[in-house]
């Protein structure tokens, strides 16, 4: 073979593999007839003005069966959605950095019992927010060490200073935690708050998954991106997936909206400071990863798989059980019990379909970003179903439980 021809053979094969392989509907088990209603629905979110734009993807048995766009990623400039819109995932993005710390646990450089000050002394001395004012904070020591764990199952008290404006959000938002530069000082920050209670007391959503890129810097000697770089996205052919867009691939980067006044869509600026130029705000593992939706399908049925994909093992088999387990059941006063699913080492758990509002498998799992994105992986069906809509606030008009009905229900 002429190097010219093989080199073309090669390039085509890494495009094939960049995406999974497709499969008709009928053949994947779905009624091609009850997916056009699911996209009618979806259709109708868009035509009816509560979303810009949607891409959704739906793959069973590891091949893309539905992916679908509507709508614009640029309203002002009429550029539409895209398969290969670059999206920013947002909360999804902490899928992906809990996966990172597993592989090091794994490994043994890390274990779910190691206090976080360990790695970063920074973290040792926090205190816990009991009262007061956000200039005059009533403080206590803390019981018990924030364990990888605990930010695992977001139970380290950690928070978040996003929304709210309550005392301590005030607290939080003084501290300017967002912009950079780099996890180091991102840290030093954080070890000027309060944690909002005791580890282990509470499931709050925080910011766990940024000092779990900040521990991955500390064991790794290597930056957050360049070891997610090496050791997942290059692995699993995810080419459009990190935390900054190359300058080439900005025109396929969506924007996020939300409603104006007037109701017409206007450009919403990113939280956390997200932004897509490398070298601006910081690599946030929590929320700042950029990705698009076949990207994220191969990520998901890496998950879907047990842990492997195209012969490329990321996790242990047994890993991603323990890490879809549901953990929350050693909460004190039960409060396990008041939520509508579990929760395990960084993606929520279905553990009673009878509490919730729409279809679901037991065992199903997965997680969500601020933009209005979607990831659920049902092991049970065999089944990966991603959403990404770049809207503000998050889930406003209840897509997710339209499209989640929507999917379902085309099951034969």
């Amino acid at each position: 073979m002429k190097p010219l021809s093989f080199l073309l053979v090669l390039l085509v094969a890494v495009s094939v593999q960049a995406q999974l392989p497709t499969a008709s509907p009928k053949a994947a088990g779905f009624d091609p007839a009850r997916l056009e209603v699911l996209h009618a629905t979806t259709k109708r979110f868009v035509d009816e003005g509560q979303h810009a734009g949607l891409i959704t993807l739906l793959a069973r048995d590891g091949k893309i069966v539905d992916f679908q766009t509507y709508g614009y990623r640029d309203v002002e400039r009429q550029l539409p959605m895209e398969r290969d819109t670059i999206c920013r995932a947002y909360s999804m993005s902490k899928l992906i950095t809990c996966v990172a710390t597993l592989m090091l646990i794994e490994e043994g450089r890390l274990n779910l019992d190691d206090p976080v000050a360990k790695y970063l002394p920074e973290l040792k001395d926090l205190k816990v927010w009991t009262g007061g004012t956000a200039d005059a904070p009533q403080l206590e020591p803390l019981k018990r060490p924030i364990t990888i764990k605990h930010l695992l199952t977001h139970t380290s008290g950690l928070y978040y200073d996003i929304s709210g404006n309550d005392e301590l959000t005030k607290l939080w938002k003084g501290a300017n935690l967002w912009t950079g530069p780099g996890l180091t000082n991102f840290i030093t920050k954080l070890a000027t708050l309060p944690l909002k209670h005791q580890p282990g007391d509470a499931w709050t959503y925080g910011v766990n998954q940024d000092v779990q890129g900040a521990v991955i810097e500390r064991v790794t000697g290597k930056t957050f991106g360049v070891f997610l770089e090496e050791r997942i996205f290059r692995p699993l052919g995810m080419k459009d997936t990190g935390f900054d867009v190359p300058p080439e691939k900005m025109s396929r980067l969506a924007k996020t909206y939300k409603h104006g006044p007037d109701g017409k869509f206007v450009e919403d600026q990113p939280i956390v400071e997200t932004w897509p130029e490398a070298g601006r705000g910081i690599e946030a593992g929590g929320a700042g990863i950029f990705s698009t939706a076949g990207d994220f399908a191969r990520f998901a049925q890496m998950l879907c798989n047990g842990g492997t994909l195209d012969g490329k093992r990321i996790l242990g088999r047994k890993t991603v059980e323990l890490m879809t387990a549901n953990h929350l059941v050693t909460l004190p006063n039960n409060q396990a019990a008041t939520r509508q699913r579990g929760f395990g080492l960084g993606v929520e758990v279905v553990t009673d379909s009878g509490q919730l509002s729409m279809p679901s498998s037991i065992g199903q799992f997965g997680w969500y970003g601020a933009a209005t994105t979607y990831c659920q992986i049902d092991p049970k069906e065999r089944l990966v179903a991603l959403a990404f809509a770049q809207h503000f606030p998050f889930n406003e008009h209840s897509f997710f439980a339209a499209f989640q009905t929507g999917y379902y229900q085309a099951l034969k």
